[in-house]
């Protein structure tokens, strides 16, 4: 009586194998995805921030120079130097009576994918 080898354990292994391992694919590209959403909030915030402080530190250099051409009136202000995807930068500077400090509002967003984070506050520019 000769032995017959039993090759259908071999592929159950093999089967179990596959499926252990196509179970850790789906977990490592859950966590993955979590971690490109929060990357994502983080760098449109960076991006918010930096666009609004660039927009009052324009602010507080068109007042200090006294050029009142830009007061008053709305200006979108180019940011493609800054080398952020859809972002916007509007700047308006109000005058207040000559008593008080000059204001100045600041728009700003960023967009990326379908995500967009915007960004708007009226500050006070001090001299």
């Amino acid at each position: 009586m000769k032995k017959q080898k039993q090759n259908g354990f071999v592929m159950i292994l093999v089967i179990l194998a596959i499926a252990v391992i196509g179970l850790e694919m789906y977990v490592l590209t859950d966590g993955s995805k979590t971690m490109l959403f929060q990357s994502d909030t983080l760098y449109l915030g960076v991006c918010e921030r930096n666009l609004m402080a660039s927009g009052l530190a324009w602010a507080k250099r068109n007042i200090q120079n006294k050029s009142r051409e830009n007061f008053e009136k709305t200006v979108e202000l180019d940011v493609s130097k800054m080398n952020i995807r859809d972002a916007t930068l509007i700047v308006t500077i109000s005058v207040l009576p000559a008593d008080k400090e000059p204001q100045a509002q600041v728009n700003a967003s960023c967009s990326r994918g379908r995500r967009t984070f915007r960004g708007d506050g009226k500050y006070k520019i001090r001299l």
